[in-house]
């Protein structure tokens, strides 16, 4: 799909370096989108033979024998689509990859006073459906995940209660990466869109209520409480922007003081489910989108942080579409200095900080030379490899390159 005719060049070219003119330009965005889909759709061959109500058969029609092997083995969905984690699936064909799924550990794991439960790093951890993305371009951590359901709340503010580990990768095989806690939640999609569900509420509405959120059936985890602290609309961002405490409440955790941590919890309003935000939602979401960077940078909160910088878990309804785009959008920002209007240059050719080095070489191969220029078609396809359908809709590809023209475009009036 291109963009409208003239749409790409409404706002002055001036500011705008000359790679994104020419990556912005219909022909190259159509292009673009084939062969995304093209290498998404290899992916998705090679994932089905991992179900297990698909007959490997099906997918050696499009694949060779080792291939299939190969390629299966390394987009293996198996542990998501097995039978015993469905009920942990907000969609039944979106599952983590095996390789990149975030594992969250045995009954409670590490907990705020520093303690730390031995199946925190175990491989048996409980099943949670999210999965560890790192920016190519801006090196961000990020967990990627659905929105909650009720079922699954409890494992997803069990991930917020304990410290994490993120993945080993090669710039950090000498020196492991330090333990580090989720403390911003961004939230792309409304719990109800034209009439459907799409998110279930883990928070109150109101601040100073609680709710008691129960462990899935068949785990032994103390239920937690969470509680709406404060909350409050920020009309330039479309952002309903709350802090909350997640805690074991005294009674269940054998200790003298209930354990807690204070996140915030960040909605952007404005982004509808299988689309883009309208174009006058646009200057919003650049608002959002660095709201968000501030906020978790801001260590006001915290009692100690050991990391400055800490992933961000973000989701919209299924995890991939919106939630690929902004991650997306954030790396590209982040890379070419967006965040910080003041220091952007638009001379500069290629991103600030560039982290290809640190995540592995896709099984299929670099993208073609034509797009060595194009770090949206690299950051889009290094993110489907971290999880399927990452910026699922053509339009939504479309709106990244949109998104970096404008922000270009408005740099003179900084």
């Amino acid at each position: 799909m291109s963009p409208p005719a003239g749409e790409m060049g409404s706002t002055s070219t001036n500011n705008i370096p000359r790679w994104l003119q020419l990556a912005s330009s219909a022909d190259h965005i159509d292009s673009s989108l084939s062969l995304l889909q093209a290498r998404e759709r290899t992916r998705n061959n090679a994932r089905k033979a991992t179900r297990p109500q698909v007959l490997p058969s099906r997918v050696r029609q499009v694949l060779s024998p080792s291939a299939s092997n190969e390629l299966s083995k390394y987009y293996s969905i198996s542990v998501g689509a097995n039978p015993d984690n469905l009920w942990g699936n907000r969609y039944s064909n979106i599952e983590p990859y095996d390789r990149t799924r975030v594992i969250v550990g045995g009954a409670v794991g590490a907990l705020a006073d520093g303690s730390v439960n031995s199946t925190v790093a175990s491989l048996d951890g409980r099943y949670f459906n999210g999965s560890w993305v790192r920016e190519l371009f801006g090196g961000k951590w990020w967990i990627a995940t659905q929105a909650p359901l009720p079922q699954t709340s409890h494992v997803f503010l069990s991930a917020l209660l304990q410290p994490i580990h993120r993945p080993m990768t090669l710039d950090s095989a000498t020196s492991p990466p330090i333990p580090s806690r989720v403390r911003t939640v961004v939230q792309l999609t409304q719990n109800f869109e034209s009439g459907r569900r799409k998110a279930d509420a883990y928070f109150p509405s109101k601040p100073g209520q609680s709710f008691i959120v129960p462990p899935e059936r068949g785990c032994t985890a103390p239920s937690l409480q969470v509680t709406l602290l404060e909350s409050r609309t920020l009309k330039e961002s479309r952002c309903i922007q709350s802090k909350l405490k997640v805690s074991i409440p005294i009674l269940q955790s054998n200790q003298d003081r209930a354990q807690s941590v204070i996140f915030t919890h960040m909605l952007y309003a404005a982004w509808p489910d299988h689309g883009v935000p309208e174009e006058e939602d646009k200057e919003s979401l650049l608002s959002f989108l660095r709201l968000v960077d501030e906020t978790n940078k801001n260590t006001s909160s915290q009692d100690a942080v050991s990391d400055p910088d800490p992933p961000i878990m973000v989701n919209c309804s299924a995890g991939i579409g919106r939630t690929g785009s902004f991650v997306a959008i954030s790396s590209l920002f982040r890379a070419f200095g967006l965040f910080n209007m003041s220091s952007l240059s638009a001379s500069l050719p290629r991103p600030l900080i560039k982290y290809p080095h640190t995540l592995p070489q896709s099984p299929l191969g670099p993208l073609p030379k034509e797009f060595e220029d194009d770090p949206v078609a690299q950051e889009v396809d290094s993110l489907r490899e971290q999880r399927p359908g990452m910026v699922q809709r053509e339009e939504q590809l479309v709106l990244i390159y949109e998104l970096l023209v404008q922000a270009y475009s408005r740099r003179g009036a900084c």
